[in-house]
């Protein structure tokens, strides 16, 4: 993942829900609270609240993504990476977990919407 190694590889951990939010503020989600609550309405509760919880985190599929996100989300998201959608989903769903988890310890979101 060369792409992906090059965009993330320098990012620390605590530094993901920043980075996530910047390309969330470019789609219709809004932020990572945005995102959290569209996966959550989309069947995806079960994975969210394992990285809202302080429990082990979940993984999920790049295909479960793609079958909750909109795809001018996924485009959105891609363009602002500068990246494939394809990779932008594989990006998010290796990320997403630790960044919605670090999102939730710097109190950034909230497990009360569903």
């Amino acid at each position: 993942m060369g792409i992906l190694d090059s965009l993330l590889g320098s990012v620390e951990e605590s530094a993901l829900p920043q980075l996530f939010s910047e390309g969330l503020a470019k789609t219709g989600l809004g932020d990572m609270q945005g995102l959290v609550n569209k996966l959550q309405q989309g069947g995806l509760g079960a994975q969210v609240q394992s990285w809202l919880g302080n429990g082990q985190n979940l993984s999920v599929d790049p295909n479960l993504l793609k079958g909750v996100l909109d795809n001018e989300h996924i485009e959105q998201l891609a363009q602002h990476f500068g990246i494939d959608p394809d990779t932008a989903l594989k990006m998010l769903a290796e990320h997403l977990p630790t960044a919605v988890d670090q999102a939730r310890q710097q109190g950034t979101i909230t497990s009360g919407s569903s």
